[in-house]
């Protein structure tokens, strides 16, 4: 009988506007053609469904009936499609992020613990690794890493300033062996090895003094894919460890951690979120300006 919901939307239209003139404005039709679509249904339903006069238009009894069971279902309708266009641009879904260890615990935790109870419909995935990776292939949302490791075809935000690193042992350790003055003579010490996941390459200690850049192999017992296991072998005097300064820095001040080569520490840019477009869901917009909203308060 009907031969859409186009001839209902029409029927409740006039109805609620109370002329056919008003009607057509609002569903953008001609008077003569909402005119036909609604004698048309009233054809096909064999009931009159509207009474016109020269001044208005009424619904009869079966157009009444037929209004109060159907307008009430356009307007659910309507809310419903209305919710689908808030829950479009409201953050919600997940957002898978891989980050290496010290980013993850000091930058990324700290603002996950007011983001993620202002945003109860986004869950946060985090893979922590050392070393660059194809985000992209590996599916995730964004990475997290220093601004000089971050290819230049990705979107970029800086989150954190700059990242120094220090050389720090155990006093201990070096009341066992001179300590160094300058990288090279890490050979004679015995070194805990950062070994990078992804690529299963051991990291290549970085240095820098007065622009002179210098990169040292080292060897010794250990080796781990964290920087906090390698702090802790320090503490425990197991030898010589490269870590973040800023991690190191409580142990320094309580007496368990040394730091040496202070002049060759070097400084680099400080962690990036990046994502491959500009079209970031808004769930990943959401917790990128909370990250950078956290990096403007300290």
């Amino acid at each position: 009988m009907l031969k859409n919901l186009n001839d209902l939307q029409a029927l409740v239209t006039v109805a609620r506007a109370g002329s056919f003139t008003k009607a057509a404005a609002q569903l953008g039709l001609s008077q003569s053609a909402l005119s036909h679509t609604v004698s048309g249904l009233e054809a096909r339903l064999g009931l009159r469904l509207l009474t016109r006069t020269t001044r208005k238009v009424a619904l009869t009894p079966a157009g009444q009936r037929l209004f109060d069971t159907v307008a009430p279902r356009f307007e659910e309708i309507a809310t419903e499609v209305a919710a689908l266009s808030d829950l479009r641009d409201k953050p919600a879904g997940t957002v898978r992020i891989s980050a290496a260890e010290h980013a993850a615990s000091t930058v990324l935790w700290p603002a996950l613990l007011t983001f993620l109870p202002a945003f109860p419909d986004v869950q946060v995935e985090v893979v922590v690794e050392y070393g660059m990776i194809d985000i992209v292939a590996g599916r995730f949302d964004a990475g997290i890493r220093l601004g000089d490791q971050v290819a230049k075809d990705m979107i970029a935000v800086r989150i954190a300033p700059d990242l120094c690193m220090a050389v720090v042992g155990a006093p201990a350790y070096l009341a066992t062996r001179p300590a160094p003055v300058t990288p090279h003579d890490l050979a004679a010490h015995n070194c805990i090895n950062l070994r990078l996941s992804t690529h299963g390459a051991l990291y290549a200690w970085e240095f820098e003094k007065d622009g002179h850049k210098l990169n040292v192999r080292v060897d010794g017992q250990l080796t781990f894919n964290g920087s906090l296991a390698t702090m802790q072998a320090a503490v425990a005097g197991f030898g010589l460890a490269c870590v973040p300064l800023d991690r190191a820095l409580p142990l320094m001040a309580a007496g368990s951690l040394v730091q040496v080569l202070a002049d060759w520490a070097p400084t680099f840019p400080g962690y990036h979120i990046y994502y491959p477009s500009r079209r970031a869901s808004p769930a990943l917009a959401a917790l990128v300006a909370a990250l950078r909203l956290q990096t403007e308060r300290t």
